[in-house]
């Protein structure tokens, strides 16, 4: 009995040490260019957004650079990274790349090698987000292990997909992940050398700091300094969490909300909100309310037609959710590397179901594109509610507005009535890739590349401040000042409130 233990133990000890495996591994450079040639052709014959910000040209300079980088790289983890960086650079907020699960189950185990505190980027400086008797909280960060802050940054956005050109979205998931992506991009760190600008004293010092393990640092981040303020858009929200309005005055109303994920149309949850809306609509209409602020500050998408219905209560005019909605495949491509998790004798059936239901929606062939016609629910128009609200309107936005949320603050930043006010948005003003995601895995490296197959373009009207490729840009941009990180304060509400005043 004692020997079949032993052997047991002796066999769990051997199976660790064998299978568990390491980002940091080498893998071949055969297995990395089959896999970026599968990678490309995927891109080319199912990706509808590859060229919608980017050129032919430029697509095809990234690819050739590529693999020029393929002879020089030997891990797996830089071979992650490098196919990271081309899906950030073809610009949609709902591309990804992720690891296998044995990957990443390792990365979550790691014990060592990651930064310690969050942070967060307040008037251009990126700062301590943590109170900690090492580093003090509102430390400014300027060197790393010798590399300036600014130079790590840059490394690191591509980790953060953003539609278009925007960077202004990449901020928001270096605020929660910037120790795993310093992890994924300069490998395990055993000390972090961090020369910082004390903010009590205004002098430059360093330190030495020893790193943590992954969890560690997630347990950091849940106590950072700013959660009070940021909680919403990170938290996974209850129902009561959602969305909420409150009247501040007799002439002015907040309906805030921080999601779109309320269900879809047959959901109960959907139904209610429908009635949240009906109800505070009826009562700012009859309380003779002028100024309504709507705060989508957190709001990072969600289920159709939450968007929509909450727009035709703001709006006086006709509307359609798109202008034009197109795919560029008839069947879905390259099924052998579909990544749906069934196996291989029955994705033929599962595929198929999928390819009936993409020519349904997309029967429309031009130039090799499949497009949405007339009878498709997207181009439908819609009319303002009866209730809708005719006064003055301050959107407040910020950088994690993206995909629903994005949509919606578009249409309601075309408002003549409405006024902007915030950052711009991580999500597309003219347009993005949404609606049916596509996920393929590469089949030596098992990194698995996920994007939407939907090209869309908003109905939206075109304004002098807009430019194609670039978030919502508001009318007047507020972003929180050091003082008010501090004393976690809403630079951005306190600002609309003082406009209002004075207006």
């Amino acid at each position: 009995m004692k020997k079949a233990i032993y052997f047991h133990l002796l066999f769990l000890i051997f199976s660790n040490v064998v299978f568990a495996q390491s980002i940091d591994d080498q893998i071949s450079q055969k297995k990395m260019t089959k896999d970026f040639e599968i990678f490309k052709q995927i891109s080319k014959e199912a990706n509808s957004g590859l060229y919608k910000y980017r050129t032919k040209q430029q697509i095809d300079s990234i690819y050739n650079w590529a693999n020029h980088q393929i002879e020089k790289i030997k891990s797996y983890r830089e071979f992650y990274n490098l196919i990271f960086t081309i899906s950030d650079f073809e610009g949609s907020c709902h591309n990804d790349v992720s690891l296998s699960k044995k990957y990443t189950e390792n990365l979550k185990n790691e014990t060592f090698g990651y930064f310690p505190y969050p942070i967060k980027w307040i008037e251009g400086k990126w700062l301590i987000n943590m109170s900690d008797k090492e580093i003090p909280l509102g430390a400014e960060i300027i060197t790393i292990n010798d590399v300036p802050i600014n130079n790590i940054i840059r490394e690191l956005y591509k980790y953060y997909s953003t539609d278009g050109n925007n960077l202004t979205g990449k901020r928001i998931g270096l605020m929660k992940y910037f120790s795993k992506y310093y992890r994924l991009h300069f490998g395990l760190t055993k000390t972090f050398v961090i020369s910082y600008v004390n903010p009590n004293s205004k002098h430059l010092e360093t330190k030495d700091i020893q790193s943590i393990g992954n969890k560690t640092y997630f347990e950091n981040f849940k106590k950072m300094h700013s959660m009070s303020v940021d909680q919403y858009y990170y938290a996974d929200l209850k129902e009561n969490q959602k969305y909420n309005y409150k009247q501040l005055n007799p002439s002015t109303g907040i309906l805030t909300i921080h999601t779109f994920i309320i269900g879809d149309i047959q959901t109960i949850e959907h139904k209610k909100y429908l009635h949240f809306l009906d109800s505070i609509f009826v009562n700012i209409k009859t309380q003779g309310i002028k100024n309504l602020i709507v705060d989508i500050r957190n709001n990072g998408g969600g289920n159709d037609p939450n968007d929509l219905v909450t727009y035709s209560y703001l709006t006086n005019r006709s509307f359609q959710e798109n202008k034009q909605a197109w795919i560029s495949f008839k069947k879905i491509p390259l099924m052998k590397y579909y990544n749906i998790g069934i196996p291989k004798f029955i994705r033929p059936l599962v595929v198929g179901k999928y390819n009936i239901e993409f020519q349904t929606i997309f029967p429309k062939e031009q130039n090799g594109k499949y497009y949405q016609d007339e009878n498709s629910d997207d181009h439908r128009i819609r009319t303002p509610n009866l209730n809708a609200f005719n006064g003055n309107i301050y959107l407040l936005i910020s950088p994690k507005v993206a995909s629903a949320g994005s949509l919606f603050a578009a249409m309601v930043a075309g408002n003549e009535n409405t006024t902007t006010i915030g950052e711009e948005t991580l999500g597309g003003y003219y347009g993005h890739n949404g609606h049916s995601p596509l996920s393929y895995k590469l089949p030596k490296s098992k990194i698995v590349i996920t994007f939407s197959a939907v090209n869309l373009e908003q109905d939206v009207p075109k304004r002098e401040n807009q430019k194609y490729g670039r978030g919502i840009i508001p009318n007047y941009e507020i972003t929180q000042t050091f003082d008010d990180f501090i004393n976690n304060a809403d630079t951005q509400m306190n600002f609309t409130l003082e406009f209002i005043s004075k207006k």
